[in-house]
């Protein structure tokens, strides 16, 4: 197996041309208003390229390409086996691209290498490949009736599906949704975060390259007035949103504006991570948190930032903890050996700051980190802070950093209660080596995905979304993500209709 290197990220990372333009109608085009921003490199903060900014101008241009190229049916009423062997080839072309593709992440978003390389990349083709795998063997069902009537209950493409990302999953957020949008036969606009732009316009341009028809696939860039547009554009019958909550509910503003677009939400998270007094080994449980606050920097709504621990083990928890946060390597992305990197940008960092400082201020106990490194870019260290109650500031918000509260619980119930104690609702997980206390507590949690025994946000195969504040309208993955970018409709047959009189 060929090890890849430092050298070989900056090999390639110096002979890339990042793309800086929309994507509409199968190619690269300007943007009308002349505007840019800027990508920044969050490991030094140097400027990684400008990307030209759409207007709602080019909103409605890409969406006007997007629904004629629907309403054409070369790709809406292509055989499913079709549809699937070009997003298949897409799949195909993700693992060719995967290093190029790997370095644009990190370069663009301060995710380590290795994790691109092993994890959002390969990931990313996975998915595409198992939503294309699944819509030729989904079938549409008969109802009961009697023999003089046939009821057909199928689903459609719903047509023009608008689709808005976050920052902190660029890619792997892409695969989540392009794979069951484009399987079901829909035409999509998407649009990335401004903060990480490059990946989904080379995904666009591999998948015209796999043979996706021209206008099936559009990639608009910019600001939030590009995703208002697109929230409120009466031609798109769909918004897929993944980010904050504040956001997500513009979006639903944006469909009561206009034409009351179904609206799928996954939003935030202030996840519980419940130990119990007889969970097991307490180094794994120590190694499985660390992982879960610290992959990607801790920006991510599924990690488990709050630590609540039976009082009879929580300070031999609390050392193990601490003692696997400071085992993680922070360091340069592209350095294969970095399992920390930068965060994404100056204001989150200077936001992360600010929670650091409400914490130490409202009495927390600063158990390791709590600072921003001082060198170029955007370090923040691996934090845990102990003695955390449920009036604090760092207990109730998100602050999507590698920061980690510790509460104590006096009992199972009150663990629970803990747990339960947030507007949100998206993961949990359950350390405990009763089965009936698993099966019991599990149910009481009150969140879409619950682990046991480990930190999990489930697999491809397992619808992700949450309760409460955490999520609304649908789910990512599974076959329950294909039935969102669908139109249910029942055919009614009348097969003994009257003859025709003198017939």
């Amino acid at each position: 197996m060929t090890i890849f290197t430092r050298a070989d990220a900056l090999s390639i990372a110096a002979a890339l041309r990042p793309p800086s333009r929309p994507f509409i109608d199968g190619d690269y085009r300007n943007a009308t208003a002349a505007r840019s921003f800027k990508s920044i490199n969050p490991a030094n903060g140097e400027v990684l390229a400008e990307i030209e900014s759409c207007s709602p101008s080019d909103v409605d241009a890409a969406v006007a390409v997007a629904k004629a190229t629907f309403e054409s049916g070369v790709w809406s009423q292509k055989h499913p086996s079709e549809r699937k062997a070009v997003l298949l080839r897409f799949a195909e072309l993700i693992n060719k691209n995967l290093q190029e593709l790997a370095v644009l992440e990190s370069l663009d978003s301060g995710k380590p290498i290795t994790d691109c390389m092993t994890v959002d990349v390969p990931f990313t083709a996975s998915t595409i490949a198992w939503h294309a795998e699944a819509q030729d063997k989904l079938f549409s069902r008969i109802a009961s009736t009697d023999n003089n009537a046939l009821g057909m209950i199928v689903r459609e493409p719903l047509g023009v599906v608008g689709l808005v990302l976050p920052w902190n999953f660029p890619m792997l957020m892409a695969g989540w949704k392009l794979g069951p949008a484009l399987a079901t036969g829909n035409s999509v606009v998407l649009k990335p975060s401004q903060m990480t732009t490059i990946t989904a316009l080379r995904m666009a341009e591999l998948a015209v390259e796999a043979g996706l028809p021209a206008g099936v696939l559009n990639v608009v860039t910019g600001s939030s007035e590009v995703g208002e547009a697109l929230g409120l554009h009466r031609d798109v019958r769909i918004i897929s949103f993944t980010g904050s909550t504040e956001v997500g509910r513009m979006f639903l503003d944006y469909s009561r504006r206009s034409n009351l677009k179904r609206i799928v939400l996954e939003l935030g998270g202030k996840n519980p991570a419940v130990v119990l007094a007889d969970a097991p080994n307490l180094d794994f449980v120590a190694e499985q948190q660390a992982f879960s606050i610290l992959t990607n920097m801790g920006q991510n709504c599924a990690s488990n930032s709050r630590l609540i621990v039976h009082r009879a083990i929580k300070e031999e928890l609390t050392e193990k903890i601490v003692a696997a946060c400071r085992n993680w390597r922070l360091g340069d992305p592209l350095e294969p050996s970095t399992q920390l990197g930068p965060v994404v940008g100056a204001s989150h960092c200077n936001n992360i700051k600010k929670y650091l400082e409400k914490g130490r201020a409202e009495g927390a106990t600063l158990a390791c980190g709590g600072y921003q490194l001082d060198r170029p870019g955007y370090f923040i260290e691996a934090t845990v802070f102990d003695r955390v109650t449920p009036d604090m500031t760092i207990y109730r918000e998100e602050i999507f950093g590698p920061v980690l509260t510790i509460t104590e619980a006096r009992d199972d119930d009150h663990a629970i209660e803990l747990a339960n104690d947030t507007e949100y609702g998206l993961t949990a997980s359950l350390y405990t080596t009763d089965v009936g206390k698993a099966h019991k507590l599990s149910r009481r949690l009150n969140a879409g995905t619950v682990s046991v025994n480990c930190y999990s946000e489930g697999e491809i195969s397992t619808p992700f979304g949450g309760f409460k504040q955490s999520g609304f309208g649908g789910r990512d993955n599974g076959l329950e993500a294909h039935e969102q970018y669908t139109e249910l409709k029942t055919v009614w047959m009348n097969l003994a209709p009257p003859a025709r009189p003198g017939a």
